[in-house]
């Protein structure tokens, strides 16, 4: 954690502001561009492929139905509303 007045955190602050008046597209890029800089967990990340690859097997099989994306956002929205 870093002390207010710390030239880290003020660089930080600097670069959020600057990030702040992107467009929403190049903060998108941005966001992409730092997530996959950050250190990834092997396991974690096995884990997640074992994840997908089983609901791809399963939706291949018929043992699941897909729901279309206006379905699920809309879910997605009235669970999280705001």
């Amino acid at each position: 954690m870093h002390a207010v007045g710390d030239p880290l955190m003020t660089r930080v602050e600097a670069l959020q502001a600057e990030a702040d008046k992107l467009s929403d597209s190049d903060r998108t890029r941005l966001l992409e561009h730092l997530v996959e800089r950050l250190e990834q967990d092997p396991e974690v990340e096995a884990a997640w492929a074992d994840l997908a690859a089983s609901r791809q097997d399963d939706l291949a099989a018929g043992r699941v139905a897909p729901v279309p994306m206006d379905a699920a956002l809309a879910r997605l929205q009235s669970r999280f509303p705001g």
